[in-house]
């Protein structure tokens, strides 16, 4: 037995993972926020207090992006891929959604926008990346962002991309897959 490792290492190596798994989330966000600028509060913004900013005559062009994880059996883009919008002013945009699977699978979007300097300046005052999203088999859904481009964006900035991924969302999924009640019908004994 001396070869094998004991129980208390294998706790010690198991609280390691854990906590190292968990310091991800505040490490991914400061090296997102700090170093690279990355907004990623997923947050509503209060449109009352960026619109409270008075708008101009600027106009900027915001692109819109969409795709999805290999994992997920989704087809999802955007309804329009770009918009011209004047700062200070709210908008909405729309993505499709469809789940091609043969099965309820939820989903969880993930934003960027881009340039990364532009991200501090748009603010997403309603979004379907704030919550998880379940697609029935086959089902089809518009999903609307609403948000507006804060009038201090800087002047060279004339273009931003507002880019999606979703993932799936296996936890959530396989929740769902197991409260559903079962589809085959047991036989009559002959």
């Amino acid at each position: 037995m001396s070869g094998k490792p004991g129980i208390g290492k294998l706790v010690a190596i198991s609280l390691a993972a854990f906590a190292f798994t968990f310091s991800l989330v505040p490490l991914y966000r400061i090296a997102c926020e700090k170093v690279f600028g990355i907004r990623l509060d997923n947050t509503a913004a209060d449109a009352s207090a960026v619109a409270a900013a008075v708008p101009d005559e600027r106009w900027v062009t915001v692109e819109f992006d969409g795709s999805v994880n290999s994992k997920l059996p989704w087809g999802f883009r955007p309804n329009a891929t770009r918009m011209r919008v004047r700062v200070g002013e709210q908008y909405e945009a729309t993505y499709a959604a469809h789940n091609t699977g043969d099965r309820a699978i939820v989903g969880s979007a993930t934003p960027s926008v881009a340039p990364a300097r532009a991200s501090g300046y748009f603010s997403k005052t309603e979004c379907f990346c704030f919550t998880a999203q379940t697609l029935q088999a086959g089902e089809v859904r518009d999903l609307p962002v609403r948000f507006i481009v804060d009038p201090a964006l800087p002047p060279d900035v004339n273009t931003i991309t507002l880019s999606y991924t979703f993932f799936k969302n296996d936890v959530l999924t396989d929740r769902l897959a197991a409260a559903a009640p079962s589809s085959t019908v047991p036989r009559a004994a002959p």
